[in-house]
């Protein structure tokens, strides 16, 4: 095409990108490459190949790794770990700056492997990709900086396995390696099997820049691989992906003491107002649903527009399809490349084929002849239910459904078992601001769409996963408390026989929506005193006592919307409270642990409350520094219903503390009293009852905690189970959390020093970071 027909048309010349300099580096390796482990490559073995999607030409053959890749590994990252974290935070500093200079230096090759990899439009890869990755290790450099003063408390977490997908090969790999390096602890990285090219070539920038052998480690292969490395003898495993893979890795990891961060799936709402400015959102569509062929954990899927404007924004929408170009990737002129492999392109047909509700558009656009390429397509008319509304597709393809009212807009939004992002679309910043807390999601966009920094907490509730990548709270993803836990004994309740002292009943009962209730079992459990006097009755709590407290907490869900002031003035009250009652809960401790620490004890639960009463309006988020005409605002959140089970050695102390500041954080508990030691937790709700706690914002079951634990970890609107207890649950609270994926914090069969002061790591757990992005500027 000449100039004078490209100006007479307006059509696109092509501009396509040289990939000479990435075929070189491809040469230089032969096209064959073994794992990087210990500092240096390996040689090639039991190789599969590694193709481009646009042309389906095989690009090189790697090495599938097996169990001996894997210990080696493993052993390679253990041996360098402890010299790397004594290196201090400036020494992993400078070399993380090396790493994020020399990504700089070599950013084209990076983005042209990328593209040829992976399927992506290079303009994607050379504008989104890697300058993000080069930002997450700048950033990390300057954590790596400020660790020792900013985290004095901290301790690296030793050998960290991290598995990563396909999508964002680079870019996933930053977020994974820069703050594992930055705190101190060395990393076995695995890269999807489709695209492992991005991370081979950052193993050569390791050896360029320094990186000690063994710190970074390499191995490439299948699915099989990444079960391998979950089970390897490491101190966490990090994994972006499947919410399927991501219920597995939960599953295989429950018992283990690894922490466990996971980045899942999406099926992210984007809601279009009727006051928004159409063409805008039309064009930020465009990025959060055909950015990277739809393949984005976050991509705005699931459209939601307001009624009075669907048409003209449907009308609108249809006519920028049509313009989208799809074809060669290495064109800086396309707007969609390639889907990542064929068995994607087949997954993607089969979803879309399968439906039969509502109306399809597919762009009227010229197609590649070959290659793996899926059409943009647009599905309106669809309704919550429909599976296309449900399923991530990850793939170019948009669903969308109307809804006429803000409220309707939240409801239709928050239907989904998923809650990783969301986009708001609206003039009114009013509305904006209001609607985006309602929303399930860890990231809410507003007036604008995948926007990232590693400054800004990512990460999602719900089968979005748990955890955050960026920010701070990223950061301490790969930190543990300084000092080593002792091992905890079980706590055995006291026998005895004979009558009570007091001829009086009083038997305890449950207490479940601010009412005492009697155990749905029917059955009661002796106390007795250390001496063996009978000091009382509790009920044996059961699945259905669960059930009911879990719903009540369920109807206590305004808690959550209360200022913080008001829930700080009623943790006032009741420490005020308790404080008025601390002999008699003194010598009920006393009298059933024999011990001489009750009045402590109790003296230590008053100061925990008034501390979370404290906290509870000072305990905010954080206006992050991101390079945008904007700002990113890391809210915290309440979690919702948190059931724990209490520890056994101290009864009011144990409850307390985990109480206080999950509702001082807008929570709601279910809260297992001490299993030998109830008695404490029974007189307290005595104490919530004078105390203005609303009904259900508190619930108290007692019983053993080995029939409370399950139900309570496989409740599906139980968010999040903390376990203290001395009876060893911590593996079958973590696999039976798995089936809504809610988050879990267990002892692991460690001692708590709960006279220590800790208040702030309560806090932490029983938040949520949301990042909302409010972009400013005509």
């Amino acid at each position: 095409m000449t100039v004078k027909e490209i100006f007479e048309t307006m059509e696109y010349g092509p501009a396509p990108e040289s990939d000479t300099e990435a075929r070189a580096w491809l040469a230089k390796h032969d096209g064959q490459f073994g794992h990087f482990i210990g500092g240096s490559f390996t040689s090639l073995n039991d190789g599969f190949e590694s193709c481009n999607p646009a042309t389906g030409e095989c690009l090189a053959t790697l090495s599938q790794a097996g169990q001996a890749d894997v210990d080696a590994a493993v052993a390679a990252s253990r041996k360098a770990q402890g010299k790397w974290a004594r290196l201090g935070g400036p020494g992993r500093a400078r070399i993380l700056y090396a790493i994020a200079r020399l990504l700089q230096k070599h950013a084209r090759l990076f983005a042209v492997v990328e593209t040829l990899d992976n399927g992506k439009p290079i303009r994607e890869s050379r504008d989104i990709d890697i300058p993000l990755a080069q930002r997450h290790f700048y950033y990390h450099a300057g954590m790596a900086q400020l660790m020792e003063e900013a985290l004095p408390d901290t301790e690296p977490l030793g050998v960290c396995g991290q598995i990563i997908p396909w999508n964002f090969p680079l870019l996933m790999l930053a977020w994974k390696i820069a703050p594992a390096l930055a705190m101190g602890n060395t990393v076995v990285l695995k890269p999807a099997e489709y695209t492992s090219l991005t991370a081979l070539l950052f193993a050569d920038i390791c050896q360029q820049a320094g990186v000690p052998k063994g710190v970074v480690n390499i191995i490439t292969g299948d699915g099989a691989l990444g079960e391998m490395l979950v089970a390897a003898d490491v101190d966490k495993i990090a994994f972006t992906g499947s919410t399927a893979v991501g219920r597995r890795i939960r599953e295989a990891t429950a018992g283990s003491g690894k922490a466990l961060t996971l980045e899942l799936g999406g099926k992210s709402p984007y809601i279009v107002f009727d006051d928004a400015d159409l063409d805008s959102a039309v064009e930020g569509l465009v990025d959060a649903i055909w950015f990277n062929q739809g393949e984005v954990c976050c991509a705005g899927s699931r459209l939601l527009v307001q009624e009075s404007v669907a048409e003209a924004f449907y009308t609108r929408l249809k006519a920028r399809m049509d313009k989208l170009r799809i074809g060669d990737p290495l064109d800086k002129c396309i707007d969609i490349g390639a889907v990542v492999d064929p068995v994607q392109h087949a997954a993607i047909t089969r979803l879309v084929d399968a439906n039969t509700a509502g109306t399809r558009h597919v762009a009227a656009i010229q197609m590649p002849s070959e290659g793996c390429f899926y059409p943009p397509t647009l599905i309106t008319g669809l309704t919550p239910s429909d599976a296309l509304m449900q399923e991530e597709i990850f793939g170019p393809v948009l669903v969308a459904t109307t809804f006429r009212t803000p409220g309707e807009a939240v409801e239709i939004a928050n239907n989904t078992r998923y809650g990783l992002a969301a986009t708001v679309w609206t003039e009114n910043v009013n509305l904006a601001l209001e609607i985006a807390p309602k929303l399930a999601a860890g990231v809410v966009w507003v007036n604008a769409t995948n926007l990232f920094d590693a400054a800004a907490p990512f990460g999602g509730v719900r089968e979005s996963g748990f955890g955050r990548e960026g920010g701070w709270e990223g950061l301490r993803a790969y930190t543990k408390p300084r000092g080593k836990a002792k091992p905890l004994s079980r706590v055995e309740p006291s026998v005895g026989t004979g009558a009570a002292s007091d001829p009086v009943d009083r038997t305890a009962k449950m207490y479940i929506g601010g009412k005492q209730a009697r155990p749905d079992s029917g059955y009661s459990q002796t106390i007795f005193g250390n001496s063996g006097g009978l000091l009382g009755h509790v009920g044996l709590g059961s699945r259905k006592d669960v059930r009911n407290a879990v719903e009540a907490a369920q109807g206590a869900a305004s808690w959550s919307r209360t200022t913080a002031h008001l829930r700080a003035q009623i943790l006032y009250y009741i420490g005020e409270n308790l404080s008025a009652r601390a002999d008699e809960f003194a010598h009920r401790i006393d009298a059933m642990t024999g011990g001489r620490q009750g009045a402590k004890e109790v003296e230590a639960s008053i100061q925990r409350l008034f501390s979370a009463a404290a906290w509870a309006d000072k305990y905010d988020g954080q206006t992050q520094s991101v390079p945008i005409r904007g700002v990113a605002l890391a809210m915290k959140e309440p979690v919702g219903v948190i059931a724990a089970l209490c520890a056994d050695e101290a009864p009011l102390l144990g409850l307390v503390a985990a109480m206080a500041p999950a509702v001082a954080m807008g929570n709601r508990v279910v809260l297992a009293a001490s299993e030998p030691y109830p008695l404490a937790a029974t007189d307290f709700y005595q104490v919530l009852d004078t105390s203005d706690v609303p009904g259900g914002v508190v619930n108290i079951l007692t019983g053993r905690h080995a029939d409370l634990a399950p139900t309570m970890a496989a409740h599906l609107n139980v968010d999040a189970v903390w376990s203290f207890s001395s009876t060893e649950l911590s593996a079958e609270i973590e696999r039976a959390s798995a089936g809504n994926l809610k988050r879990t914090w267990v002892n692991n069969g460690q001692t708590t020093d709960w006279f220590s002061p800790q208040t702030t790591r309560f806090l932490s757990q029983a938040t949520e970071v949301k990042t909302i992005w409010v972009p400013y500027g005509e």
